[in-house]
C-alpha cells in the first residue's frame, strides 16, 4: 500500500531490478525525471529490442564497489539540469522501492560522480496520494550501505541481459551452439575473429579495436582460442582480463595447457596420473630417452598436435627410433609416453565446467586406430565414471584455472590417467552422446559469476 506516503527531501530507496538495494536518494520536485547516476553506459541488443549497459557505484566514494546493470531502452530524451546545461540521456523503466512502497519509473541516466545523491527522485514518480515534505528527511525506513557487505548483494541480483563476446574464426557447431543458447536466454552473443582484434595498451585506458572501433565492455568472454593462433589470441584475452571482463577460461591457462610438455609438468606437480613421459632435445639421448618410458609400444606426440594429428603408435624400440629420427630431422618439439595398452584405444573424455564435472563419453577408435578422436572416426557413447575418474578430470581443469575443460582420460590398471586438457573442447560430440545441454550449462556458469561480490569494509566504517 502506498496510502498516505510521506517523503522528505532526502530518503534511501532501492532499485531491486538492477540490483541497487540500498541508496540515498535526493527528492526533487522541481525536475521532472528521475536521474540515475551511472558510467560507461552503451547500447546493445538487436535494433528491433535495444538495451543498455551500465554501471553504478551505488556508495559515493567507494569506486571499488561496481554494480554491472542491464535494462530495455525506452527513450533518449534531451535533459536540462538546474544549472542550464542540456545532454541527451537514455530512458529506462525500472522498479522504485521507498518503504513498503514499489512503483515503476522512468529514470534517465547520467554520471552523477561529484553529486551528493546517487538518484534524484523527479516529480514523475511520486504518486497522487504521496506527499512531499521539504523541511523533513528520511521520513521512510533508513536503508544501509552495509547491505553491500554481504553475500545479499549476490543473492539479490536479478537475471539481466548480458552481452557476451565469443572469441573465434570459425564457424563450427560449437560457436553456434553458444551463440543460440545465449540469444535464447535473452542474451547478446557477438562473435569476434580473434585475428581482426588489435589492441591499444596503456595505464589509463587499455582497450581491444576490431574492425576500426573500440570494442564495448562486455560482461563476459567465451575464448574459442585456434591452435594456431593460441599467442595472438591469448594476448587478446589478456587485454580483456587487464579491463575486468570475465573470461570463462584465461588466458595463461590456456597457454600452458596448449603446451603438453609445459601441461604434463603442471600435471605432475600436483601428483595428477598420467602415462608415464619423456622429453629431450639432444638425439644423442634417444635410447635412454626411449628407456625412460618401456621399450615399446610408445606413443610419440608433437607438442603441438591437436585432434589426434601429429600422434605416432611405435611399436617397437626400433620404430620408436625411426619415428624420433624423423621427428627430429623436421625439427619438430614432441615428446615420448608409454602406451596404455590396457586402455584398449578407448578414452573418457570428461567436460568440467565451473569446477563440476557435468558429462562425459567414452570414445571407442575406429577399426585398427589406436587414436579415439572422434575428428578420426572414432565413436562415442555416455559412460558413468567412478568418483576418482571425477575428482581427477576436476582436479586437472583447476591446476589451469579453467572454468570451461574437456579433460581426457585413460583408464589405466592403477587408476586414472590424464591424457590432455583441452581448454577449447568441441560441444557436438559431448552432448550428442549424453543427451545434455553443455552451452545451457556453460550459460548457468556466467550468469553465477557476474554476479556482483561483496566489498570489504573499510577501516573506519562505509
Amino acid at each position: 500500500m502506498t496510502e498516505g506516503l510521506i517523503l522528505g527531501w532526502e530518503e534511501w530507496i532501492a532499485l531491486p531490478g538492477l540490483g541497487l538495494l540500498a541508496l540515498k536518494a535526493k527528492v526533487d520536485t522541481g525536475a521532472r525525471t528521475s536521474a540515475l547516476h551511472a558510467f560507461d553506459i552503451e547500447p546493445f541488443g538487436p535494433a528491433n529490442r535495444p538495451k543498455l549497459r551500465f554501471a553504478v557505484h551505488p556508495v559515493p566514494g567507494r569506486t571499488d564497489l561496481t554494480i554491472a546493470c542491464s535494462a530495455p531502452i525506452k527513450d533518449r530524451r534531451e535533459v536540462t539540469s538546474s544549472n542550464g546545461e542540456s545532454e541527451l540521456r537514455y530512458v529506462i523503466e525500472t522498479a522504485l522501492r521507498i518503504g513498503e512502497a514499489e512503483v515503476p519509473v522512468e529514470v534517465t541516466l547520467t554520471d552523477r560522480t561529484n553529486m551528493a545523491y546517487r538518484m534524484l527522485i523527479g516529480r514523475q514518480a511520486i504518486q497522487p496520494d504521496w506527499r512531499v515534505s521539504p523541511t523533513e528527511s528520511f521520513c521512510q525506513p533508513r536503508l544501509s550501505y552495509e547491505v553491500y557487505h554481504t553475500a545479499e548483494v549476490k543473492l539479490a541480483a536479478p537475471h539481466r541481459s548480458l552481452r557476451i563476446a565469443v572469441l573465434s574464426r570459425e564457424d563450427n557447431f560449437s560457436t553456434r551452439r553458444i551463440v543460440t543458447e545465449g540469444e535464447a536466454r535473452g542474451h547478446t552473443v557477438e562473435v569476434i575473429d580473434t585475428t581482426r582484434c588489435y589492441m591499444a595498451i596503456n595505464a589509463l585506458a587499455p582497450e581491444v579495436h576490431y574492425d576500426g572501433k573500440r570494442l564495448p565492455r562486455y560482461d563476459a568472454v567465451i575464448p574459442r582460442i585456434g591452435a594456431g593462433v593460441t599467442s595472438y589470441g591469448t594476448a587478446v584475452l589478456r587485454q580483456f582480463e587487464t579491463l575486468g571482463t570475465l573470461c570463462i577460461n584465461g588466458s595463461a591457462g590456456i597457454t600452458a595447457s596448449r603446451d603438453k610438455l609445459h601441461a604434463h609438468q603442471m600435471l605432475a606437480a600436483k601428483g595428477i596420473g598420467m602415462p608415464q613421459t619423456a622429453f629431450a632435445a639432444s638425439p644423442k639421448d634417444t635410447d635412454n630417452l626411449i628407456g625412460l618410458v618401456g621399450s615399446g609400444p610408445l606413443i610419440i606426440k608433437l607438442l603441438e598436435s591437436t585432434q589426434g594429428k601429429g600422434v605416432v603408435l611405435a611399436e617397437t624400440k626400433k620404430a620408436a627410433q625411426s619415428v624420433i629420427d624423423a621427428f627430429r630431422g623436421l625439427r619438430a618439439n614432441f615428446l615420448v609416453q608409454h602406451f596404455v595398452r590396457e586402455a584398449a584405444g578407448e578414452d573418457i573424455r570428461c567436460l568440467v565446467v565451473d569446477g563440476r564435472v557435468v558429462a562425459s563419453m567414452k570414445r571407442t577408435a575406429g577399426g585398427d586406430d589406436f587414436r579415439s578422436n572422434l575428428h578420426r572416426g572414432g565413436t562415442a557413447q555416455a559412460v558413468r565414471i567412478s568418483k576418482e575418474e571425477r575428482e581427477t578430470a576436476v582436479r586437472a581443469a583447476r591446476v589451469f584455472g579453467l572454468g570451461l575443460a574437456g579433460v581426457d582420460l585413460l583408464r589405466g590398471h592403477d587408476g586414472p590417467k590424464v591424457l590432455e586438457v583441452n581448454s577449447s573442447p568441441g560441444l557436438q560430440g559431448i552432448e550428442e552422446a549424453t543427451g545434455k545441454n553443455i552451452a545451457a550449462l556453460l550459460y548457468d556458469a556466467i550468469e553465477k559469476r557476474v554476479r556482483p561480490a561483496p566489498v570489504r569494509k573499510r577501516r573506519g566504517g562505509a
